[in-house]
């Protein structure tokens, strides 16, 4: 019955700041906060009408001392965040009086929120579908103007509304299918197959595109994973703190100073890059050292881009040459760094790659920087980034929209070689459920807990 209980969490960041809010909901939370508020008067909250504001105290229930200046708004369910009861605290910012506040709303009945709860709830109630609730994880972690306006969309429904649509064409496919096999008298299986082969190819076509726009779309959500690598002393960590325009990591002529692996974010034109510069590739006998190259590999293995830093200023080595071929079968750019140097650096080997992805740079200056930064563009986003009506940004949605083409495809091969039109209805109605795991209508139980567990408390 836990989905019953009235809940509370802290909704806004725990730490020193101007106010914070305490979140309660659920069918009593105007009478537990009503049973710790004083305000002017003794005026309690009995009669506070939704979205209003009071201002008072809120006081320990047992001693009746005041533990802080206060102002609470309600909003009653259904027309709230949650779809119920809502309650919020604004009191004084800072980690004693916030906690202490949060205790007494347990004191009076009721329960801490388990992460993503306020907003699982909205989703059990029916305010917002499964795509809508993730939509505000992708808010609260959007680390680009471009990734929060396409989360936003998402949160508002764009991609709700097309996936029903799709769903509700199949439900209508289905419904042909079946009264044809009912009356099998009137000779329509043929026409009826052709016309539902037509549809499925129009839907076929509509998933298409939605799938085309995942690759990117996954980027602007979780950002580029970018590796910086290269041998020790080519100016990786330079090439990190002239991204960033700040000194990040430190730089010295030591060989190993960076040991471990460093990650920032960037906004390249509203992609978020996370940039990680990792420890130089070499064989080394230091322990530490050893950990932070491995780890490197690991990283290299997992990335989406491969930025190879050589130094033009020495010729290359045996160990340039292995993590060349290395990186060679990847996405790469190759960034030939000390150019304000004298080169000694073999071009001829370096000829071997994509020429539009090897440029010339100085760290130290900056030269070159905003050409390495167009490469990217260019690599993942056809040169210009720009956000689409619809985009799918989830992986769990591209995997649900596969499985719905997949069955989709099924069914059509089915009506083009068989007159059995009535199997290529087990598939479509597959694929209308593939379909509504986006949303949320057709997704097992422990997904959704598992969803909802990545969420922050109070949200």
């Amino acid at each position: 019955m836990r989905e019953f209980d009235t809940i509370t969490a802290v909704a806004t960041n725990l730490g020193e700041s101007g106010v914070s809010i305490i979140r309660v909901s659920g069918d009593k939370a105007l009478k537990i906060v009503s049973s710790i508020f004083q305000g002017k008067n003794d005026r309690k909250l009995d009669d506070i009408k939704t979205y209003t504001m009071r201002y008072g105290y809120i006081v320990d229930k047992d001693t009746e001392e005041r533990l802080d200046e206060v102002i609470v708004n309600f909003m009653k369910g259904p027309k709230s965040f949650t779809a119920e009861d809502t309650v919020e605290i604004n009191c004084h910012g800072g980690v004693t009086v916030t906690k202490r506040i949060l205790e007494e709303v347990v004191k009076a009945g009721a329960r801490l929120a388990e992460p993503g709860e306020f907003t699982k709830r909205a989703f059990l109630n029916g305010r917002i579908d499964l795509s809508q609730a993730e939509a505000v994880i992708d808010i609260i972690n959007a680390k680009t103007e471009l990734s929060m306006k396409s989360a936003l969309e998402q949160s508002e429904g764009k991609i709700s509304r097309e996936i029903s649509k799709m769903r509700d064409k199949l439900l209508e496919i289905i419904a042909h299918i079946e009264a044809t096999v009912d009356y099998p008298e009137d000779d329509l299986e043929e026409v009826t197959a052709d016309k539902a082969s037509g549809d499925l190819t129009k839907l076929l076509k509509e998933i298409d595109e939605l799938l085309g726009s995942a690759d990117e779309g996954k980027i602007i959500r979780e950002g580029l994973n970018t590796v910086i690598v290269g041998k020790p002393n080519v100016g990786k960590s330079s090439l990190l703190n002239t991204l960033l325009m700040e000194t990040r990591a430190i730089v010295t002529d030591v060989p190993g100073t960076t040991r471990d692996v460093i990650e920032e974010f960037i906004n390249i034109d509203g992609i978020p890059v996370k940039v990680i510069d990792t420890a130089g590739i070499r064989e080394t006998e230091d322990i530490v050292e050893k950990i932070g190259v491995e780890k490197s590999i690991e990283k290299i293995e997992k990335a989406d881009l491969i930025v190879l830093v050589l130094d033009t200023s020495r010729e290359l080595d045996e160990e340039d040459k292995e993590i060349i071929e290395f990186i060679k079968e990847k996405k790469y750019i190759v960034l030939l760094n000390k150019t304000d140097l004298n080169g000694k650096i073999d071009k001829d080997y370096i000829e071997r790659l994509n020429s539009d992805y090897v440029i010339e740079i100085s760290a130290k200056t900056g030269k070159g920087i905003e050409k390495f930064k167009g490469a990217i563009k260019e690599l993942f986003f056809s040169g210009k980034i720009t956000a689409k009506d619809v985009m799918i940004t989830n992986t769990r949605h591209k995997e649900a929209l596969i499985k719905g083409k997949e069955s989709l495809n099924a069914a059509r091969d089915v009506l083009n070689n068989t007159f059995a039109i009535d199997l290529a209805s087990i598939d479509i109605r597959n694929a209308w459920k593939n379909l509504g795991e986006i949303t949320g209508d057709t997704v097992e139980e422990d997904i959704i807990d598992k969803i909802f567990s990545k969420f922050c408390l109070g949200k």
